[in-house]
């Protein structure tokens, strides 16, 4: 693996490891603290139902900057950009510590997703712009692997720190992380603008005018293939996102599960979203994006169906989680083809692209959990299985646009 900067390769992974450490944090700031929830909502004297909001607010505070990061990060680079968003995110964590009502709470969550912001709209084109095509890949579906020991682990340290720690200092704790990585960023992270690189192209700063920069978000919106490819990115993983949400209710609150068999029951369908990750990594030079994309499709569709016809023939949790962790080996190979696909979808600069990207996807995640939460999809084991496989359905018709046919032959390949 050679990276495009001129910086040695140990750098460049180390780099790589250092994004997905502070990806990984931001995560396990959503994914620790939902089995804490029940406990929370008690100590603050709320009702249940507050349970999911802890991360639907999460993923909608990743939206609420995103339009102005992305432009700030083309203008001043992503180095500076994301130490910003480092220190941000953990000062954030560090004051929910004296939260004392729900309102605060979730503001405070809101806010600590803004850090999510940070690392969708200003490490994710770093990242693309430091590598080659097939290495940019490859690193991104490392830095989801790496990540997504978040929702894997995140229950359990979550379930385990509750053993013995009261859940502020969770928040603590996610605090301290960011230090930590804010250090590392300090230290390893390169600018991948105004430099040169080793094949002579230099990627130039973007300076910031209002009316330009409105002009190059309705450019993107009438852009269809990208728009196309960001509602399929969001639509993908929102059975996921449910399931993440609602878990909680549907395992600890109406099944009567432990937090720890709540934490177990997440890692077979975590295990398929590692095990997707590995196989792109192993095959992401072999084959055309599209081919990939419509591969992962196979996985992806068999475990909706699944999910769904299981559940109601037989109505356990282990129904749903056989369905869940099929499902997410497709999403596992699709994710971040699909955000490769997408992010070049257009000629305009990264931070701009990555932004908007960013604002649709989260957006549809954020909203589509409270949705589904709703509707009711958090009464039951089966009402969760139609919702989750009504959600993952919808990603079809983006998904065609994107691979399918003619328009998927000619989507952009870099």
């Amino acid at each position: 693996m050679k990276p495009l900067l001129h910086i040695t390769p140990l750098r460049a992974l180390l780099f790589g490891l250092t994004l997905a450490l502070f990806e990984l944090l931001t995560y396990l700031a959503s994914d620790a603290v939902m089995p804490a929830m029940p406990v929370v909502v008690g100590d603050l004297q709320a009702s249940p139902e507050y349970i999911p909001h802890a991360l639907n607010l999460y993923l909608l505070g990743g939206v609420v900057l995103q339009w102005l990061i992305g432009p700030l990060a083309d203008r001043f680079g992503r180095r500076p950009m994301l130490l910003v968003g480092c220190l941000f995110f953990g000062l954030a964590c560090l004051a929910t510590f004296w939260a004392q009502d729900i309102g605060l709470f979730n503001l405070l969550r809101l806010l600590q997703g803004i850090g999510l912001g940070f690392v969708v709209t200003v490490s994710y084109p770093a990242l693309n712009e430091a590598f080659s095509e097939a290495d940019a890949v490859r690193m991104m579906a490392l830095l989801a692997n790496i990540a997504l020991l978040s929702p894997l682990l995140g229950p359990l340290v979550g379930t385990l720190m509750l053993q013995w720690l009261d859940w502020r200092w969770l928040f603590v704790a996610f605090a301290v992380g960011a230090v930590v990585c804010w250090v590392l960023l300090y230290r390893l992270m390169p600018e991948t603008l105004g430099v040169e690189r080793r094949d002579g192209s230099r990627l130039p700063f973007t300076p910031i005018h209002l009316l330009p920069l409105l002009a190059g978000y309705a450019q993107l919106l009438g852009n269809r293939r990208f728009v196309a490819g960001s509602a399929a990115l969001g639509l993908v993983g929102l059975p996921l996102i449910g399931w993440i949400g609602l878990s909680p209710v549907l395992l600890i609150h109406d099944e009567g599960l432990s937090t720890m068999a709540y934490a177990l029951w997440q890692l077979p369908v975590f295990g398929g979203l590692i095990l997707g990750n590995l196989i792109i990594n192993r095959i992401a030079d072999r084959y055309p994006l599209p081919t990939l994309v419509r591969g992962a499709l196979w996985p992806y569709l068999a475990g909706l169906v699944l999910l769904v016809l299981a559940t109601w023939c037989w109505p356990s949790v282990t129904s749903v989680v056989a369905g869940m962790a099929l499902y997410a080996l497709g999403l596992g190979v699709a994710n971040a083809v699909l955000y490769r696909m997408t992010l070049f979808s257009s000629e305009q600069s990264k931070g701009l692209v990555s932004a908007m990207l960013g604002m649709i996807t989260i957006a549809l995640l954020g909203l589509g959990g409270v949705v589904l939460a709703m509707l009711g999809a958090g009464a039951s084991l089966l009402h969760f299985a139609v919702a989750a496989g009504v959600a993952g359905a919808l990603a079809l018709l983006p998904l065609w646009f994107v691979v399918g046919g003619r328009s998927g032959e000619g989507a952009v390949t870099q």
